[in-house]
């Protein structure tokens, strides 16, 4: 019956009655017409149909309707993450019940500035994840005070369950049961620590999150039995090139070190070696240790430290290429023309053997103020040629219309007991700079050649943004007063560098910057190749990180399979077609968790930073315009709210047609891009909040 309903609600122009498909069905009876309400229950709870108001049906891809899972904000808001679409902003008046994590339908309602935004029909599936927070007790009785304040439950602890947790404690609980409306029973399964010891913090966090701290005996016992160095037998049948002069270049505190290069020049060709850890010859498919790789998807990079995919003796040890020893891995060597082009490479099974762990801060220092830090010297002529072939390269990218947003990251620098005690931006140099195109250019060559051939294979993509996404960003940009010229009606790479170049001399421009790369879609990753619209990239795949991300080690696997094993049987192929698009849809959804953890830890220390200093003033920048206030951001990236109703020079309103927060009677304006000087009120660690008070504005500032 389900496949005669969707055919007949396929082929209607209009949303149908129950007696309009029980008279196309040829129904007589009373039963019939029972099973039929039956069936379209069961069809609108599985989502395949959707019932109107007027208990009318039509196919749920039909509708006005998307599902997607809930991100909820601690401010009060939030969004519905809609998989391949744009996010949906959903106000605290439309949530309708909905907590953070929930499964939800949305109906979109209108553009809001640059985001779609809608309202919450209904909560489709609420899958608890592992509850996080402080015991408390309350007439001799436990609960938990959740750290997640978007999600509002309250929680009572079985008091023979608590594993001696007291008051102050941090935990872990698990829900046993439901005992009405908001209110459940659950049980302690970890006690993290005191909320005041050191790290718990963070800890807390990621755990609320799901993200595993710790590995299981059994994977340990696995990384235990792997070698620490590299065997006679395991280099038989690889390319040595230990002799070669390759290098790596990191951060500071970089201790898994995935990639390492190499460079030289045969008449007017460079040739480009990009050498990457061999992590799938020691990670190997149905082992504990891919098996926990895969459930974690990515390692997750944190204030004061790293929460690996793999065990450090991977991590840090046989896989990471450390200096002055020998070590498994694939080498990309490509051969490039003066005009950036490869024309022609090889990809093969190496061993090699870095000379030296240089640091982006020192490599900086030699390519951009000819300063040789000590031990430098043999490799400065190495360095400057591969800024020279950097330079071609990134000017190449740019010409087929490379998306450079140039944001910002703020670094958040925290002492031996992990407490923040500084926020500053993140160095992004010469050095960083030369490494990313020397990685692009890796991952565009590996990703091609298995393209061509016609095989399974895992892309990282990156689709076109919508027509009226960026239509919605012009409009708020012309708001703001500024004139764009560029034809959005069919969107190309060079269409958003017009945009940006446009923009590049405003006040504002990194605040606008950051409003169109959220105006695109995600970049994910997909077993069908789309190309990569901001790198403007036809074919393009990770493969240069096997070390911190799952997809780079699948697609190691896939390059010994195919090209090293030479295995591209009947079989071998039907099974990768049926496994990369769940490997790709896995490893999207673990980059987002580690997006999402690294912000929330973020927010966190930042708030902790802004706890001692309380009472100054700081100079910012409104960095967006909301009905209940607007948030200012500090040149170290540092956000905090400033509240409308604490404006008290006049009553404020917010208009909602021009974005901007006005007195009544004053008619002062406030909007994004305007200079003011704020003082801090209050930080709160617990709630990641920032509370600033204005104290002062720029004459550049709107006052019509």
């Amino acid at each position: 019956m389900e496949e005669q309903i969707l055919d007949i609600l396929k082929q209607s122009d209009k949303a149908l009655s129950v007696n309009e498909i029980n008279d196309i069905l040829g129904y007589k009876t009373v039963d019939e017409l029972k099973d039929l309400l039956k069936t379209l229950n069961r069809m609108e709870d599985s989502l395949q149909i959707y019932r109107t108001k007027k208990n009318n049906y039509l196919l749920f891809t039909n509708s006005h309707l998307k599902i997607g899972t809930m991100i909820a904000n601690k401010k009060g808001f939030g969004f519905v993450d809609i998989e391949g679409d744009e996010d949906v902003f959903i106000a605290p008046s439309n949530m309708n019940g909905a907590i953070h994590g929930d499964k939800v339908i949305v109906e979109i309602t209108s553009p809001k500035g640059i985001d779609f935004e809608g309202r919450i029909v209904k909560i489709v599936d609420r899958k608890f994840k592992q509850m996080v927070g402080e015991i408390y007790y309350k007439k001799n009785r436990p609960y938990l005070k959740l750290d997640d304040e978007r999600i509002h439950l309250t929680i009572e602890i079985d008091k023979k369950k608590t594993l001696g947790a007291m008051d102050g404690h941090k935990v872990i609980v698990k829900i046993t049961n439901k005992i009405k409306d908001n209110l459940y029973k659950g049980e302690v399964i970890r006690i993290l620590g005191h909320k005041n010891d050191p790290g718990v913090d963070i800890l807390s966090i990621t755990n609320e999150m799901g993200i595993p701290d710790t590995f299981s005996e059994e994977v340990m016992e696995e990384a235990d039995k792997l070698p620490n160095e590299v065997s006679l037998k395991e280099k038989e049948g690889r390319r040595n090139l230990t002799d070669e002069i390759i290098f790596t270049i990191d951060g500071d505190d970089t201790k898994d070190i995935d990639d390492a290069i190499s460079i030289s020049k045969k008449d007017d060709k460079y040739i480009l070696g990009v050498h990457i850890a061999d992590v799938s010859y020691y990670v190997r498919p149905n082992t504990k240790l891919d098996a926990e790789a895969y459930e974690r998807g990515t390692s997750v990079y944190l204030a004061d430290r790293v929460i690996p995919m793999l065990p450090h003796k991977l991590s840090n040890g046989i896989c990471s290429l450390n200096p002055n020893v020998e070590r498994l891995a694939m080498s990309c060597v490509m051969e490039i023309d003066k005009n950036g082009n490869v024309v022609d490479y090889e990809i093969f099974e190496s061993v090699i053997k870095s000379r030296i762990q240089m640091t982006y801060k020192k490599v900086n220092k030699v390519l951009e103020e000819n300063i040789i830090p000590e031990g430098y010297d043999p490799y400065v002529e190495k360095l400057q040629l591969m800024s020279e072939l950097a330079h071609i390269l990134r000017k190449n990218k740019e010409k087929r219309g490379y998306i450079d947003f140039d944001l910002d990251e703020a670094k958040i620098v925290v002492n031996d007991k992990g407490k923040a005690i500084d926020v500053k931006l993140r160095d992004r140099g010469t050095g960083e700079r030369l490494i990313e195109d020397f990685m692009i250019a890796a991952n565009e060559t590996v990703a091609t050649h298995i393209y061509y051939m016609e095989l399974p294979f895992i892309y990282r993509v990156h689709g076109e943004p919508s027509e009226e996404k960026i239509q919605n960003f012009m409009r708020f940009v012309n708001i703001l007063g500024y004139k764009i010229n560029a034809r959005i009606d069919r969107i190309t790479p060079q269409t958003m560098q017009n945009i940006l170049c446009q923009l590049k001399e405003k006040k504002e421009f990194h605040l606008l910057s950051a409003l169109l790369l959220r105006s695109m879609q995600k970049a994910v990753y997909d077993s069908t190749n789309i190309g990569h619209f901001g790198i403007a990239s036809k074919c393009y795949t990770h493969f240069t990180s096997p070390i911190r991300r799952y997809p780079d080690t699948i697609v190691h696997r896939l390059l010994r399979t195919y090209l090293f094993e030479n295995k591209i049987d009947k079989d071998t192929i039907e099974f990768y077609e049926r496994q990369m698009p769940i490997y790709a849809l896995h490893t999207s959804t673990c980059e987002r968790r580690a997006i999402e953890c690294e912000r929330e830890v973020d927010d966190m220390k930042k708030a902790e930073y802004m706890m001692d200093h309380i009472g100054e003033e700081f100079d910012g920048m409104i960095s967006s315009v909301l009905n209940f206030g607007m948030f200012v951001e500090l040149p170290n990236l540092v956000e905090g709210l400033v509240r409308l109703d604490s404006l008290k020079d006049d009553y404020y309103t917010y208009d909602e047609t021009t974005f901007t927060i006005r007195g009544n009677k004053n008619k002062r304006g406030y909007r994004l891009g305007d200079k003011v000087r704020v003082k801090v009120i209050a930080a709160d660690k617990d709630k990641r909040t920032i509370d600033f008070e204005l104290v002062g504005a720029d004459d550049d500032r709107d006052k019509q």
